[in-house]
């Protein structure tokens, strides 16, 4: 089978085409070339700016049985759409963020969506859904449900998740950033978190590109818990003990949720938004995904982590969190 991956470098992308590779697929990685990171061995690296009118010029008209896009720039699926020869069977990455109720549990892919962004380029993250509504709609107008497959993922995780979301907890327990070893952990541990390893997410994206699966599928990982993924990153880490605080004193202090600098990553202060961890996967399940525990998924994903230079890409300084703890200590003091 020869597949086009549009990507193939980074996190996802560079996990599918891995796994194409593996699978004796004849592999073609569309790149811009820009991280320095070339797709795996014997994968065909062709560098192209998708923004470009003429961006695939250098795939010489060649006629691919499937393509797997993980786009989020409207321009670049359309383009792909309108000039990609033959009939091969598109894969596109969508997102669970294309549905704008995040606090309704059991949601499935019936759900409404956002309204499609209008333009061509996503300018930043708050029009994320947007976005990947209206790269669904270009594959869609041009391929049918009938000759493409939408895969809308959830939070993807594990070994290369330079987001910080799922290798911040473990490599935290198994480096505490004070002599007491506690870990300054949000006191939610009922809150609903849905982890989907990469691996195994780019694993079936390839079974549906070589199978030529139909549909729109949410792609989410098995229903677990905050306190849950604390826990096996605590017992991973196996140096640190959970130091639970209140949410509201922690949104008090500023610590930021989810993602990003000076956060408490996967947290949730908001419990409307819980839907975001509550969505069946039946459907994706029955097309052939499967789920890894997540304890193999965590330890996979510290072990990458002690490899970095610079690990995990959210949480909180060794500094940040020490001092946390003391002004925790007192607030608790003087209650």
């Amino acid at each position: 089978m020869k597949l086009l991956i549009l990507g193939g470098t980074v996190f996802l992308g560079r996990a599918i085409a891995v796994q194409a590779v593996a699978e004796g697929f004849e592999v073609t990685c569309l790149t811009r070339g820009e991280t320095g990171t070339p797709p795996p061995a014997d994968a065909v690296w062709v560098k192209g700016d998708r923004s470009r009118d003429d961006w695939c010029a250098q795939l010489n008209q060649t006629e691919f049985d499937a393509v797997i896009d993980v786009a989020r720039h409207p321009g670049h699926v359309r383009r792909a759409c309108r000039d990609l020869t033959g009939e091969p069977h598109y894969v596109f990455v969508s997102t669970v963020s294309v549905y704008p109720d995040d606090a309704s549990a059991g949601q499935d892919e019936s759900a409404a969506t956002v309204a499609p962004l209008t333009g061509d380029e996503m300018t930043d993250m708050s029009v994320y859904g947007p976005a990947k509504v209206s790269c669904e709609r270009h594959v869609l107008d041009r391929f049918g449900l009938g000759g493409c497959c939408i895969v809308r993922a959830g939070l993807i995780g594990g070994p290369g998740d330079r987001t910080g979301r799922s290798g911040y907890w473990p490599w935290r327990f198994a480096h505490p950033s004070n002599a007491s070893g506690k870990v300054l952990v949000p006191d939610a541990p009922e809150q609903p978190i849905q982890i989907v390893d990469v691996r195994d997410l780019a694993r079936w994206l390839v079974d549906c590109a070589a199978k030529r699966i139909q549909g729109i599928y949410d792609a989410v990982g098995p229903q677990a818990t905050l306190g849950r993924v604390i826990q096996v990153a605590a017992d991973l880490g196996a140096c640190g003990a959970p130091l639970p605080a209140d949410p509201a004193w922690l949104v008090a202090q500023g610590v930021q949720e989810w993602i990003g600098d000076d956060s408490l990553p996967l947290w949730l202060a908001n419990r409307d938004e819980w839907g975001l961890g509550q969505r069946p996967c039946h459907t994706a399940l029955t097309a052939g995904l499967t789920h890894r525990p997540l304890k193999e998924c965590l330890a996979d994903t510290l072990a990458w982590e002690e490899e970095q230079l610079h690990p995990h890409g959210a949480g909180l300084t060794d500094e940040r969190e020490r001092a946390l703890i003391v002004q925790w200590s007192d607030f608790n003091a003087a209650s």
